[in-house]
């Protein structure tokens, strides 16, 4: 699993420019189910089980993750940005970025540079460029173009039951659904990889569309804030007690019904202690008719910063619950 993950970290993927993460999702699911890529790049699996369900259950995860995207250069070759997702400016500083095998630093100003008035502000995207080493605008646009899109560099660590990569959001999600899709299945489902979570659900929402579920199951990373200086009851979920099901987030009430049967399940599982964020469930919960939909997140510290970090227990454990829903939603005993 964490080889897996690995792999899937180190792959780069923002929003709309998915194709290495979807090609080598395609590469490992190749035999094990039946798969179509829709016209927004969403791969729709569809895995037989040894029986059929009265209900149709869709499993997702997102492929995209967070990054930049160029769209200016100035006179003397650096380029400006914006964030693609919600990245805050105070993780971008200084960070080594890739552009079509271009790597670049963003820059700014240095501190000692700083007026008084700058130093108390908090940081802005705005004030900040890529520096590709390009002296002019013309060399600049000789290797990149506007509407490229930008990745900040990091390595995948293991550090004791902790991992340290970037995009864990939702590259978790992708290697539950390849792990699970690649064993038998007591019953037939679905399994979409969604693309364009970070820029709001859109993958997610013409894939479920498609499908036509009754249930579904979002796989996914959620923040986790129990670090040094944040008290207990703002630190939303912690890491090593379980993956994160929600009552409510900003997009999405939550099926109480699954809420409970997941916190009952005898597993390892933590409910998430605020309303806040929001995922594809928000697209999903709406689609045709309605759909009862519960969302399984992955505790993650740092997340949207190429630092995230996250426990390994809490991975298994994602796996374990996530079968424990799937069977008990299509055998009928979860109602």
């Amino acid at each position: 699993m964490l080889e897996l993950l690995k792999k899937l970290c180190l792959l780069d993927g923002t929003s709309g420019s998915e194709d290495n993460v979807r090609n080598f999702i395609i590469e490992e699911i190749k035999g094990f189910c039946e798969y179509k890529v829709d016209n927004l790049g969403n791969i729709i699996c569809f895995k037989k089980g040894k029986k059929q369900s009265s209900k149709r259950l869709m499993l997702d995860a997102h492929m995209d993750e967070v990054g930049l995207i160029i769209t200016a250069v100035t006179s003397d070759g650096f380029l400006k940005f914006d964030t693609v997702g919600g990245m805050d400016a105070s993780v971008l500083a200084f960070k080594t970025v890739e552009i079509n095998d271009i790597l670049g630093v963003i820059s700014s100003k240095p501190v000692h540079l700083l007026s008084k008035d700058e130093q108390k502000k908090p940081q802005k995207v705005d004030a900040l460029y890529i520096d590709i080493g390009a002296t002019s605008k013309e060399e600049a646009l000789s290797l990149i173009r506007l509407g490229d899109t930008a990745v900040i560099q990091s390595d995948f660590t293991v550090m004791g039951e902790n991992i340290k990569a970037k995009a864990i959001d939702d590259r978790i999600g992708c290697a539950v659904l390849i792990k699970l899709l690649k064993e038998k299945a007591e019953y037939d489902y679905y399994a979409v990889f969604s693309t364009q979570e970070e820029i709001g659900t859109r993958g997610a929402k013409v894939a479920a569309f498609a499908v036509d579920p009754d249930f579904a199951l979002i796989l996914e990373a959620t923040t986790a804030a129990d670090i040094a200086g944040v008290s207990d009851e703002k630190s939303v979920c912690n890491l090593g007690e379980g993956p994160v099901v929600s009552f409510m987030d900003r997009a999405t009430a939550y099926d109480r019904a699954l809420y409970n049967t997941a916190l009952n399940s005898g597993l390892s599982v933590q409910p998430k202690r605020a309303v806040a964020g929001g995922n594809n469930s928000g697209a999903i919960h709406l689609s045709r008719e309605g759909v009862r939909t519960l969302a399984i997140s992955l505790p993650c510290r740092y997340i949207h910063s190429p630092s995230c970090v996250a426990n390994v227990n809490d991975m298994e454990n994602m796996i374990k619950l996530t079968k424990y829903m799937l069977n008990g939603i299509l055998s009928g005993e979860i109602k």
